[in-house]
C-alpha cells in the first residue's frame, strides 16, 4: 500500500515538491487556503487585463524544467519559453541618454560597457570570472546539499569550500573593487533585491544574481508566470495527485514526536509525512503548536529574526499599446538608490524610489485586450516588523503619485496617468493576510550570513519526524529557482528518511 504525503501549501515549491513525491510513487493530497495554486506566484484578473501577481522574471530555465523532466513528461508541452534579448532596460532620470538596453549578447553587451569607460568594461569581466568561480563553489557544495547536522558543515572539506566564497563583503563593496562608475555599479548590484535583500548591506555571494542573468539569460513562459503555476498544478493532478482548495490548515498533528497528519476545520486527517510549504516562520509559530517540537524555533526566536524586504504593487490597465517603451522588463532607478534602500530597511517611508515596470502583454498579448497593455509597478518597501508607517489609503496614494510622477518623466510613458482605466494593488498587510508571509516580508526570511546555509531552517524539521519544510524561507532561499532547488532537497531528504535512497547532493 502506498505511503501517504500532505503537503500544505501550492506555492511553487508545495506545487514542486507534490509532483515529485507523486511521481516516486506516494499517495499526495496537498491543501491550499486560496483558491487558486501557485501561492505568491498568482495571477490578477480585472476588466479584460491579466497580471502576474508576484514573481515575473524567469532566470536558469533548467530549474524550471527540472520537475517535468523527473516526472518523465517534456517541459515544453507545460512551460513553453522563450529567450529575451534585451533582457531589460534601465533608466536614469529623464534624459533619452539616460536609457540602456541589457543584452546577455557579448558583443551587444560589451558595447554597453564600453560606453561607461574601457577601465570598467575590464572591471566587469573580472567581475564575471571571480563570481562565477564562487558561483561553481555555491552550486556544488552548498545551494544544492541539506545540513541537517551540524558536522554536515562544520567539517575541513566544508569550511574550505566555504572560504572560497569569500561571503565577509557586502555586494556593493564587492562590485566597488572592479567598477567606479555608480550607475553600473548600481545596474549589477540592484539583482538582489530579487531576494530582499539589500546590495549594501546583503553578502557578495549575492552579486551572483546578475551573473546568471548576464551568462544564463533572461526568459518568459507563454502566458507568464502563472503558466508555470497552472502547469504544476495540471502534471500533479495527471501524475494521480488531489488537490483542495479553499482549505486553510489549523494545525500539523503531532504526537510522541512525529507528525502524523493536519487539522483542518476541526477535523484529523492522517498521513505518513507532512510536506509543509507554508512561510516557515508563519507555520512554526501557528502550525507547530507542539512546543519540543519547534525545537530552537520558539515564538521569540521567530520574532528576533530579519525579515526580507516587502513590495507595494500595481496592477494597472492601461487605455494603449505602449510602443516607445522598447522592452517588457524596466528599472526605472532614482540617483539616491543607497539611502532609498537604507530607509526601506529602516522602515522609513519613501518619497523618491527605484522601482520595475513590467509588461507582460508586449511578449504575450493575450494578457490584455487587443490594443492595450497592462502595466505591473513594483516597489521595494519596508516589511511589517520595521515599518515606521501604517499602510492604509493615503500610504497608498502618497506611493502611487511619487512612483507615477517618476513614471512620467520616462520617455513613453509622458501621460501615464491620463492612460490608466483600470487599477489595484498588493501591500505588504495583503502578502501578510492572503500568503501568510511572516511580517508581510515577500521573501521571507532575509538570507543575511546569519540566516543562510546551515543557519537558514532546513528541510527536515529537527524535533519531529517525518514533517519537512520547503519555500522561500528555508534553505537555499528566495527567488523561483532557489524555492525550486529547496522543493527537490525537501523530497529527496523525506526520500532519504523513507527508502534509505542517497542522492548525490548529500
Amino acid at each position: 500500500m502506498k505511503k501517504s504525503v500532505i503537503v500544505i501549501g501550492a506555492g511553487v515549491a508545495g506545487l514542486a515538491s507534490a509532483c515529485r513525491l507523486q511521481h516516486a510513487g506516494y499517495d499526495v493530497t496537498l491543501y491550499e487556503k486560496e483558491k487558486l495554486p501557485g501561492g505568491k506566484m498568482n495571477r490578477i484578473q480585472q476588466d479584460g487585463y491579466q497580471f502576474d501577481l508576484g514573481p515575473t522574471i524567469v532566470m536558469m530555465p533548467e530549474l524550471y524544467q527540472e520537475v517535468f523532466q523527473v516526472c518523465g513528461v517534456n517541459p515544453n508541452d507545460y512551460i513553453p519559453m522563450q529567450r529575451l534579448d534585451p533582457m531589460y532596460s534601465v533608466y536614469f532620470g529623464d534624459q533619452d541618454d539616460d536609457h540602456y538596453e541589457i543584452s546577455s549578447d557579448l558583443i551587444e553587451l560589451t558595447k554597453t560597457l564600453e560606453s561607461f569607460g574601457d577601465e570598467d568594461a575590464q572591471g566587469f569581466l573580472e567581475y564575471l570570472q571571480v563570481i562565477y568561480k564562487r558561483f561553481l563553489v555555491a552550486k556544488e557544495h552548498f545551494l544544492q546539499k541539506p545540513f541537517r547536522k551540524p558536522s554536515d558543515f562544520y567539517n575541513p572539506s566544508m569550511l574550505r569550500q566555504g572560504l572560497k566564497l569569500k561571503t565577509f563583503d557586502n555586494a556593493d563593496t564587492f562590485i566597488s573593487k572592479y567598477i567606479k562608475n555608480e550607475r553600473l555599479k548600481q545596474m549589477i548590484s540592484f539583482q538582489t533585491l530579487y531576494i530582499g535583500v539589500s546590495p549594501y548591506s546583503g553578502p557578495s555571494l549575492y552579486t551572483m544574481i546578475p551573473m546568471i542573468e548576464f551568462l544564463y539569460g533572461v526568459w518568459f513562459i507563454k502566458g507568464g508566470m502563472y503558466t508555470l503555476a497552472q502547469s504544476l498544478e495540471r502534471l500533479f493532478k495527471e501524475l494521480g495527485g488531489t488537490v483542495h482548495y479553499n482549505s486553510p490548515v489549523d494545525e500539523i498533528v503531532i504526537e510522541n514526536g512525529q507528525a502524523t497528519g493536519i487539522r483542518l476545520n476541526g477535523e484529523i486527517i492522517s498521513s505518513d509525512f507532512v510536506m509543509c510549504n507554508a512561510d516557515f516562520p508563519y507555520a512554526m509559530k501557528n502550525l507547530v503548536k507542539e512546543p519540543k517540537a519547534k525545537g530552537k524555533y520558539t515564538d521569540k526566536k521567530i520574532d528576533n529574526m530579519k525579515y526580507s524586504c516587502s513590495c507595494f504593487l500595481m496592477y494597472l490597465g492601461m487605455d494603449k499599446k505602449y510602443e516607445e517603451v522598447p522592452n517588457a522588463h524596466n528599472f526605472i532607478f532614482n540617483e539616491e538608490l543607497e539611502q532609498n534602500l537604507n530607509d526601506i530597511f529602516t522602515g522609513k517611508r519613501l518619497d523618491t524610489a527605484s522601482f520595475y515596470v513590467y509588461i507582460g502583454s508586449k511578449l504575450d498579448p493575450t494578457l490584455a485586450p487587443e490594443g492595450k497593455d497592462g502595466l505591473y509597478i513594483l516597489v521595494p518597501v519596508s516589511d511589517k516588523s520595521c515599518s515606521q508607517y501604517e499602510w492604509n489609503d493615503e500610504t497608498i496614494q502618497h506611493y502611487r503619485g511619487h512612483i507615477l510622477d517618476a513614471l512620467e518623466k520616462v520617455k513613453g510613458f509622458e501621460n501615464v496617468k491620463q492612460e490608466i482605466v483600470s487599477e489595484s494593488y498588493m501591500t505588504p498587510p495583503d502578502f501578510e493576510q492572503r500568503f501568510n508571509a511572516y511580517n508581510g516580508a515577500t521573501f521571507g526570511l532575509q538570507p543575511t550570513l546569519a540566516q543562510s546555509n546551515h543557519m537558514r531552517p532546513q528541510s527536515k524539521a529537527t524535533h519531529c519526524e517525518n514533517l519537512y519544510f520547503t519555500g522561500s524561507s528555508t534553505h537555499p532561499g528566495a527567488g523561483v529557482p532557489i524555492v525550486l532547488l529547496s522543493a527537490r532537497i525537501a523530497t529527496e531528504e523525506l526520500l532519504h528518511d523513507d527508502k534509505g535512497i542517497l542522492f548525490h547532493t548529500r
